[in-house]
Formats: structure tokens, C-alpha cells, sequence
């Protein structure tokens, strides 16, 4: 069905079923009852219509911060809903979606020779790490959920980047107190976390794995010897990345001679990078926690010439990857499980989700109508006011998680939906199992980024995993190590400690600490909890929104993957409306402020890849915005090269 033709749909209901599952940590057991675990504007009537201009241009609202306000990174295409008629892809056997060809491509390989999904995973990652370096990589880190089939056994494992426990909790302040500029915050060394991606990926790997680690490096290995054409996208974001010229490495390694970007179809080698592939594969992680590697990356962190930090290799040595309790909550007839603390993503997701179950007749609403996105709105605005006041890392901070899914709560929560015309104001966070009087908390912004990088896996035995992975801004600390570039995840951490009735912030600087994220990868199970579902985005705070309308699209509205993740986006975090600029909802904005909404017109850039389970076939749903595929063992190419070719055809 074309995505034309699904916003005039009106679907028909679902037939809401209890859900019948204990979660345990790290387990899905069946039982009888549910225990929750966890830019110039144009005016248009009385407020403002913003649209945005470049790609780094911060919206014009009063209550983000400067950093949080960042845009995202540009679509690959123009954002026109015609462009998105793209069919789903199929396969009977196994499939991957990841955000680029090459990634997706080595994954698949991995599949084909009988290799588990966190085989496929490793294998993405490590080719994404090359071709979209701006994203994601080994200097970072990342959350995932894990699906085991015949255990019927869920996992979710955190690999968050942890605050060096000799952190200055004032690094993003100036002598004066005040925040400083997010561009020169993020440049060196004291934003950067110590990476925890490869010991989260080598403790699921010795869980779940059945090739051997080794072999999973080998396409990244060749690839980055080899060399593989710089992509437009590609291209276009170092051209757009301030500061990373300033760095001689990545100097050298992403620009020409005469100081601009390597253009389009230069073949970009990584031997460096290659070599410490190598050493990882046949050492595993202790070579990148304590050995050579991680000597290297002290050092450039200490000795950055732009605000150098305080990591020492103690810090890296000590760092563990860690499998977290399960957050799932039913949705009608589903149960949707999400990452918990420490990132907002799961949590907030599966709040806004509760709070829309409240409103009758949802699923009868025009996906695209004013009715709905208002109701949608409403939910995630009330969800995202929670959000910032009390989630953070929960060994540092005791987050009331299940509190905030407490049926009465959410219940509570709905009654302040404001489905009216009258001007909106933000909402005021709620107080779960008074949860204010154990610990005085006031509001924080966190500052996500949206270059960030997801996929989503099912191999052949039927296990499943998705995977959100990050080294935060594009191009991170800018610091390049051994090939690979160093994140800026502890500018996620809020800026200041206090307010100014010194009450704390739930999300402030502490050494040890892991900073709160949205990223947000999901696994949805069915009425008799079989597997249904694997996705997730990257995108900031925006992940949030992105995953919650690919959600209530495939489960309320009846989408298959690829019109889900297709379809123009819409999205609040608690001021104002944000619509997809050039898609037909452009056209709701004057409804929207009619009922008081001050409405903003972006691009918005996700990553959205889903894998569905469909009758014992799989649909998979790749994200027209970047440059993604889904491989399954029909579409598996005869060699990597092919998937470069592919991207030239798009």
C-alpha cells in the first residue's frame, strides 16, 4: 500500500487482551500476572510557525537548551512523502536492517553462514564504525535488547559510556557559571565517556554467539584496507561538522589537501583502523581496555589540545558492561519492551504509549488527522515532563520506574491531556508514589544528539535483537584514535547540578556515572508473547517520538514496517508541535495552531529499521531518510562492493 493511500486510511479497532508475562532481569517467564520491571518564522493565526533553514540552525524555543536545540543531521533525500512508496522487504529465512548497505550486507554474511543475530550485529557495527563514522563506532557506546527463541529468554544489556571518576562536574560551565557553548563543549577531551559498546557486545556475544569473534571483524577488516567511495551524505556532514578539520588525524583522514572534504566517490581507506580491528579480534576487548589501545586513548584524551580530560586507563580498566532488569509494559494486545535507566528512551516510550491506551476509539483516528498527532502530543509532552525530572543512571539515582507505568498513575496522568483549542503551556512533571518527598529533584534537559545509529536483527533460529549505538554528536569529541573516533557522550549529562533553590538534578555530573540517553531499541511480542517486532531509531531526544509513531502505526493502525517507518513524522518533547517540513502534514499546521500549538516545520532525520514477524515470514522496514538497507537471504549481494553501488542507484 503507498503511503499516499495510508494517510486517508481509517483502520479498523484491535481487540485489547491482558497480558500474561513476569519479567524478571533478564528473563521472560510466562505467568498469570503482569510485573512491570523493569530559523525565520511565519506567523499564522495567534502563534508562530518556525521552519527550519540549515541543518544547524537551533529551534526557537525559549525552554530548550542551546545544545538540545541542535537540528539534526540532513536527510540523504528530500523529505517528500512520494519518495517514501517503497515495498517492504521480505524474507523466509533470517534479515537485518542497519543504516548503511555495507553494514547490512556483512551481517547478512554472518546470517548466511548459520551465525546468530549478535553475530550479525557485531559484524554491522564494526563495518558502521567505517562507513558512517560520524554515527557510531568502537569509541562509543550502546543499549540493546536480546531475544532468545527457545529459552524464551529476554536480555537487555547496557554498554553506556561512564563519567571518569575524577570528572571536573563543572566541565560545561565558564568561570562565570553560565553553560558554554555546545560546539566548544564538545570539542577534546573532557566530553568524552569511556566507551562501552565492545564489552557489551563480547558479554552478549559469549551468551549468544555461535561464530567464532574473530570472524566477525573480517568484512571490516578487508573493507577498511581496501578502501570504499565517500558517500554524498557522507560528504555533506564533514562539510557540516564544526571543529573536526582542527584535529590533525581527522584532518587528515576526512579532508584533501587543500582543506576540504574528501569528494564524493574518493576512496576513503582506514588502515589504522584496520590494524586495530585486528588486534580486537584476536585479543577481544582487554586489548581496548587495557592494553596498547586503551593507552592511546588516554593519552588523547588527557593531551587534547582543546579542553583535555581527566580519563586515566583505571577508568577504562574498570569499566563493565552490564545486562539491566527487563522494562516492558502491555499495550492492547501486545507487550512492548523497551531499554530502562539509563536511557529515557524505553521508560518514556512505553509511559506515552500507557497514556495514549486511555483515550477511546485511538485506533479509529485518521493516522494523519489533527485529532490524532494532538492526542499523541498531549501524551508524549506529559511523558517527557516525567522524563526530565526523574530519570537519570539508576545506580546513582532511584528512578521510579514502576511508578511512572502504575496503571493509576498513567490513569491520573491522561485526565491533564488537554484535547481543547486554548493555548498550550509545557506540563508539569507528575509526582509517582511521591516520589518528590524521598529526593527533591528538579527539572533537566538532557542534550541527546541525533548521530546515533540503530539496527535491528532476526536470525534463522528465530532470535532477535535491537540495537541502538551512538558516539553522540556527529563526529563526537572530533578526537580520532587508532582509526576510529572518540565520543562526546558526557555532554548528555545536564550542564549544572543544582537549580537555584539548590534542589539536584537527576541527570548531573558525577564520576562513574552513566549519562541519560533516549535512545530507545524495542522488541514487541504478541498475544501468546511470540516475537513480533524488532525496532528503533537514531535521532536525539527525538529517537523517543520517532520509536512511539512507528509503534502506534504498525500496532494501532495497521502499517507494515516499511509504510511505518516511511511515514511523515510528527513528534512533541514538551513545547510546542514539531511537523516533517515538505511532507503533507506541513498542511495540518494551522489546525495545530488553532487548538494552541506553537508548531515547528523540520526535517527530521531518524533512522527508523524495523524487522516484523508476519505469518513466519519477515517484513523489514528501512528508514528512506538515510541510507539504509534490510537484507535477508533473497537479497543478499554477491560481494560488499555492491552494497556501495547500491547507495549510487538510490
Amino acid at each position: 500500500m503507498a503511503i499516499t493511500d495510508i494517510l486517508n486510511k481509517t483502520p479498523g479497532p484491535i481487540v485489547a487482551l491482558a497480558g500474561t508475562v513476569t519479567i524478571g532481569a533478564g528473563s521472560i517467564l510466562f505467568a498469570s500476572v503482569l510485573n512491570v520491571m523493569l530559523a525565520p518564522s511565519a506567523s499564522i493565526g495567534t502563534q508562530t510557525v518556525a521552519t527550519e533553514q540549515t541543518a544547524t540552525q537551533p529551534d526557537t524555543v525559549s525552554e530548550q537548551s542551546d545544545s538540545d536545540a541542535i537540528a539534526p543531521e540532513p536527510p540523504s533525500q528530500n523529505a517528500a512523502v512520494d519518495d517514501f512508496d517503497i515495498d517492504a522487504i521480505e524474507s523466509d529465512d533470517y534479515m537485518i536492517a542497519a543504516a548503511h548497505p555495507a553494514a547490512a550486507q556483512a551481517g547478512a554474511l554472518m546470517l548466511s553462514k548459520g551465525g546468530a543475530a549478535i553475530d550479525a550485529a557485531i559484524a554491522a557495527q564494526m563495518v558502521l564504525n567505517l562507513v558512517e563514522p560520524q554515527s557510531s563506532g568502537i569509541g562509543g557506546g550502546a543499549f540493546m535488547l536480546h531475544w532468545d527463541k527457545r529459552k524464551r529468554r529476554l536480555e537487555t544489556y547496557d554498554g553506556r559510556e561512564t563519567a571518569p571518576k575524577d570528572i571536573d562536574v563543572d566541565f560545561q560551565l565558564d568561570s562565570d557559571g553560565d553553560t558554554r557553548d555546545f560546539y566548544e563543549r564538545i570539542q577534546g577531551g573532557e566530553s568524552v565517556g569511556v566507551p562501552g559498546v565492545l564489552a557489551m557486545l563480547k558479554l552478549a556475544h559469549d551468551r549468544h554467539g555461535k561464530l567464532p569473534w574473530k570472524t566477525l571483524f573480517e568484512p571490516a577488516i578487508d573493507l577498511a584496507q581496501r578502501g570504499f567511495p565517500v558517500s554524498p551524505r557522507l560528504n555533506r556532514l564533514i562539510l557540516d561538522a564544526p571543529g573536526l578539520s582542527d584535529n590533525p588525524t581527522a584532518r587528515d583522514y576526512f579532508f584533501d589537501s587543500n582543506g576540504q572534504p574528501k569528494p564524493v566517490g574518493t576512496v576513503l581507506r582506514n588502515p589504522e583502523f584496520a590494524k586495530t580491528l585486528a588486534l580486537i579480534a584476536e585479543e577481544g576487548p582487554v586489548v581496548f581496555y587495557e592494553g596498547e589501545i586503551a593507552r592511546d586513548i588516554v593519552n588523547a584524551v588527557r593531551g587534547a589540545a582543546k579542553n583535555p580530560g581527566s580519563m586515566t586507563r583505571r577508568d577504562l580498566a574498570l569499566y563493565t558492561a552490564k545486562i539491566r532488569r527487563n522494562l516492558c509494559n502491555p499495550y492492547r494486545d501486545y507487550l512492548v519492551c523497551g531499554m530502562p535507566p539509563p536511557s529515557s528512551g524505553g521508560l518514556t516510550v512505553l509511559q506515552t504509549l500507557g497514556l495514549l491506551e486511555t483515550v477511546d476509539d485511538f485506533d479509529d483516528l485518521d493516522p494523519a488527522g489533527t485529532a490524532a498527532i494532538q492526542r499523541v502530543a498531549e501524551a508524549s509532552s506529559l511523558a517527557f515532563a516525567d522524563r526530565n525530572r526523574y530519570i537519570a543512571d539508576p545506580d546513582f539515582i532511584d528512578v521510579p520506574t514502576q511508578a511512572m507505568l502504575n496503571p493509576a498513575y498513567l490513569e491520573a496522568r491522561a485526565e491533564k491531556m488537554r484535547l481543547n483549542t486554548r493555548e498550550k503551556d509545557s506540563h508539569s512533571p507528575g509526582s509517582p508514589a511521591d516520589r518528590e518527598a524521598a529526593l527533591e529533584l528538579t527539572d533537566g534537559i538532557d542534550v541527546s544528539f541525533p548521530s546515533t545509529t540503530h539496527l535491528s536483527v532476526i536470525d534463522s533460529d528465530g532470535n532477535a535483537l535491537s540495537m541502538t549505538s551512538s558516539i553522540e554528536n556527529g563526529f563526537g569529541s572530533r578526537l580520532m584514535v587508532r582509526g576510529f573516533l572518540l565520543n562526546n557522550q558526557l555532554t548528555d549529562f545536564n550542564a549544572v547540578s543544582t537549580d537555584e533553590n539548590g534542589e539536584a538534578v537527576a541527570n548531573r555530573v558525577e564520576g562513574g556515572k552513566r549519562p541519560r540517553s533516549s535512545m530507545a531499541p524495542t522488541l514487541v511480542f504478541d498475544e501468546d508473547r511470540d516475537l513480533l517486532l524488532a525496532v528503533g531509531s537514531p535521532g536525539g531526544s527525538r529517537i523517543i517520538g520517532y520509536v512511539t509513531q512507528a509503534l502506534i502505526n504498525m500496532l494501532d493502525w495497521d502499517m507494515n514496517p516499511q509504510e511505518a517507518v516511511s511515514f511523515p513524522h510528527y513528534l512533541s518533547r514538551n513545547y510546542g508541535v514539531d511537523l516533517e517540513q515538505d511532507t503533507p502534514l506541513e498542511a495540518l499546521a494551522p489546525d495545530l495552531v488553532k487548538r494552541g500549538y506553537e508548531v515547528r516545520l523540520r526535517h527530521m532525520t531518524s533512522g527508523l529499521h524495523a524487522v516484523m514477524v508476519d505469518d513466519d515470514e519477515l517484513e523489514g522496514g528501512i528508514d528512506p531518510r538515510r541510507e539504509g538497507a534490510a537484507i535477508g537471504e533473497e537479497q543478499l549481494m554477491e560481494t560488499i562492493d555492491d552494497a556501495f553501488d547500491f547507495i549510487a542507484g538510490q
